[in-house]
């Protein structure tokens, strides 16, 4: 869920620092199979592509998590694999990684709520009934007697000619919101983008914008068809370690306390406010809506345990000949969310999400370098950390990269591959957004594919993976991955193997399956390396469409690198 933000290099042990106490973590030890004896074809292949998901998403990986040791062996799989192929190191003093220092925020699963209303006083359990957190810093957030507002969607947009915030003092307040969009709710293209999220709709920009305005804290509703997730990919996501860029590499405003409460919980705060919820959704989704006081107060004492640590993206560039200074950028995140405590299996592998994404830049990367002639611009293959605490590897590459953004190509995104089998289209999340889509067009048309949305546009996928970005700095981004329609299968073979993965994701059963269908992936990945191989080769500069809100800044950029948009 974050899914933001990215750059490169260090030594092999990742450097952990609590509480200003540097320490140097072990070095990662060698996980068992990871250097098995599997022979590598220059050719992206099934096989390769199975083995390299095998290690990183097996339970010697220990689930990802930014600074454990899990990461140690993750990011030096990486690298010994970037290595072996025969790229260069692209990261911080010609290292293959690039630090990116962070907060560990732990927040104390035995915080409540306090919720006093006319009907009296409740405590909300963390994770039953919501979640919170903080991305201050704090070890200790105090909050009395703040009075709840409801604000609808949390959303200031004058081109929309929408404030959800119109002549509201939130001194001390506390908002609370739905997720998405109006259009998704009401069910209207002429609200914002109807069905199909926008940036507005991403819980991310609602916590900002409820920082800007002032709130002391911020409480999502949650509902599963709006948020795309249900309750417990909520709860998994905020629970446990979360991490941050530090305050001072961000400059994106933070609320004291941010979190989520269920929609259960939201329908009785209402009722005891003598307010419907769903009539209050109603009356959010029209423009010049007013906030509604909800008669009632939260309280809470949030106890976190705070480290400063630091996590690592892993950088290998293929140096092109003739234009080495300008880079076509694939991309995938490593991390995924650790193990938790509990019984039963508690590792979260990520098999799907993401370690298919980061086997398959590594799978084209070895294409690239081992196919003549060598490409004239250079590639750039970069796998980030922090994805899953809310894009902050890559926020953090934008904001220092190894080649600069205005001589970034475009950038290829690879997040949660189908294992479905091939199919009889392409998913671009985000249709319709450059003209990168152009290039994949015929590379699908090749392969007797066509370029298809998303089928869950309302779930704002093109803001939930660090492409996002890149993105909103203005380098043009492309995410597309499988399809819908199963040459084996058809459209309900599709639908079976997306609700399949709905059932794993963010899960512990998101692990390697031997018995995946991988001639898909394969396809996929030809085609996501030919869009690479023509922007390395033919010198084009594409840009996003008409119309699209990142186009100023990509224009505004090439103007200043003296280059044309």
């Amino acid at each position: 869920m974050r899914k933001p933000l990215l750059l490169l290099a260090l030594p092999a042990a990742l450097v952990l620092a609590a509480c200003g106490d540097k320490t140097a973590a072990p070095d990662a030890a060698t996980p068992p199979d990871a250097q098995a004896a599997h022979t590598f074809s220059p050719d992206i292949t099934a096989g390769d592509f199975g083995e390299m998901v095998r290690v990183l998403a097996s339970d010697e990986f220990e689930g990802r998590a930014p600074g454990t040791a899990g990461e140690d062996k993750t990011v030096e799989y990486i690298k010994a694999q970037f290595e072996r192929i025969g790229l260069q190191p692209g990261g911080d003093n010609n290292d293959w990684y690039q630090t990116v220092p962070m907060v560990e925020t732990t927040a104390d699963p035995s915080t409540v709520l306090r919720l006093s209303n006319s009907a009296g006083t409740r405590d909300l359990k963390f994770g039953d009934e919501m979640v919170i957190g903080t991305r201050t810093g704090q070890p200790e957030i105090n909050v009395a007697d703040s009075e709840l507002v409801f604000v609808g969607y949390g959303v200031d947009a004058p081109e929309q000619n929408w404030n959800d915030y119109a002549g509201l003092d939130l001194k001390g307040k506390t908002v609370v919101m739905l997720v998405n969009d109006p259009g998704f709710h009401a069910n209207d293209a002429t609200l914002f983008d109807g069905e199909k999220m926008t940036y507005y709709g991403r819980w991310t920009y609602k916590f900002e914008e409820a920082a800007r305005k002032g709130a002391v804290a911020a409480l999502i509703i949650h509902d599963t068809p709006g948020a795309s997730y249900g309750w417990d990919v909520v709860k998994n996501s905020w629970s446990g370690a979360q991490f941050d860029l530090r305050a001072e590499d961000d400059p994106e405003p933070r609320l004291p306390a941010q979190g989520w409460i269920t929609g259960d919980v939201a329908k009785q705060l209402f009722a005891e406010a003598g307010l419907d919820l769903d009539e209050q959704i109603k009356a959010a989704n029209t423009r010049g809506f007013k906030p509604v006081p909800l008669n009632a107060k939260v309280g809470f004492d949030l106890k976190s345990t705070i480290a400063e640590k630091s996590s690592r993206n892993v950088i290998g560039i293929l140096p092109g000949t003739e234009a080495p200074e300008e880079a076509i950028l694939y991309l995938a995140h490593w991390d995924h969310l650790g193990k938790h405590e509990g019984e039963g299996d508690t590792i979260y592998n990520g098999a799907i999400d993401n370690a298919t994404g980061v086997a398959g830049i590594i799978e084209i990367a070895e294409k690239f370098a081992t196919t003549e002639p060598k490409p004239k611009r250079s590639l750039v293959f970069l796998a980030v950390t922090l994805e899953e605490s809310g894009l902050l590897g890559s926020k953090y590459y934008v904001a220092q990269p190894s080649i600069g953004l205005a001589q970034t190509v475009g950038v290829i995104n690879l997040d949660a591959m189908s294992v479905a089998g091939p199919s009889r289209d392409f998913v671009v999340t985000g249709k319709g957004n450059s003209e990168l889509e152009d290039i994949l067009k015929t590379y699908a048309d090749q392969q007797n594919r066509t370029l298809v949305e998303e089928g869950n546009t309302a779930g704002g996928f093109y803001f939930r993976s660090d492409h996002f970005n890149f993105a909103k700095a203005g380098v043009p981004a492309l995410y597309a991955k499988g399809g819908n329609d199963l040459v084996d299968g058809g459209t309900a073979g599709g639908k079976a193997a997306t609700d399949d993965y709905a059932k794993r994701y963010h899960q512990p059963s998101d692990e390697y399956n031997p018995d995946w269908n991988l001639e898909g992936v394969v396809q996929d990945l030809e085609a996501l390396y030919g869009v690479g191989r023509t922007l390395a080769d033919d010198g084009q500069w594409p840009n996003w469409y008409e119309g699209n809100p990142f186009k100023a800044a990509r224009d505004q950029m090439r103007s200043e690198a003296g280059g044309a948009p």
